[in-house]
């Protein structure tokens, strides 16, 4: 692991402050508020979500690919949530059978993966059919000028951040298997304009088809 990665998970959460309290914590909260039953989170990071879950979950289930992250990650669930398992996994390698789970969560996480249709292959194959998942995510924007500067400075993003600002994030969620049911287009405060471009909301697992 980089000597980046772990400076990265050591400021994350300070990096974080000023954008969390400009608008997306209480985006997380409300969105939140709608998981249930069985949960996923992937790319859980250092745990910003987990005071959002309320008493309507059964069980939580938080992957984390990186260590460094994953480290604080574990501190954290052991203070606030210490019957939530934390398991070590890519979004794209979901060591977890099909249809397993009621809802899934990605909050900042379908910019970073590799391989993002491969991610959400997974969580629709891990989502029981009519399962649900809950996303915000930032994605290249709608105005051409700006997604003209968000090509133009991916790279960079990608070095500092780890994510790219530039995909076309909802169209993937589509393409492979959901039906979005609700998706707000808003931005992110508190960040350079070419990461504000956000979209939040949920969408659906369509059914599975049969196997021949």
């Amino acid at each position: 692991m980089g000597l980046r990665h772990r400076l990265f998970a050591l400021t994350y959460d300070r990096q974080l402050a000023k954008v969390e309290k400009a608008g997306l914590q209480e985006l997380r909260q409300r969105l939140l508020a709608n998981a249930g039953g069985r949960v996923l989170e992937v790319g859980g990071g250092t745990g910003a979500n987990l005071p959002f879950y309320g008493s309507g979950v059964d069980s939580l289930t938080i992957s984390e690919p990186e260590p460094p992250m994953l480290r604080r990650l574990e501190r954290r669930v052991r203070a606030q949530a210490p019957e939530t398992k934390v398991v070590r996994a890519r979004a794209e390698d979901l060591p977890f059978d099909d249809d397993t789970f009621d809802v899934a969560v990605s909050t900042l996480v379908l910019c970073g993966v590799d391989d993002q249709p491969r991610a959400l292959r997974e969580l629709h194959r891990v989502l029981r059919p009519g399962g649900r998942l809950i996303f915000i995510e930032h994605v290249r924007s709608d105005e051409p000028g700006l997604a003209r500067w968000q090509d133009r400075l991916n790279a960079l993003n990608r070095f500092v951040a780890c994510c790219d600002c530039n995909r076309r994030t909802l169209d993937s969620i589509r393409a492979e298997g959901f039906e979005v049911a609700d998706v707000e287009h808003t931005s992110l405060n508190k960040v350079p304009p070419f990461v504000r471009p956000l979209i939040a909301g949920t969408a659906t697992a369509a059914a599975k088809p049969p196997l021949v």
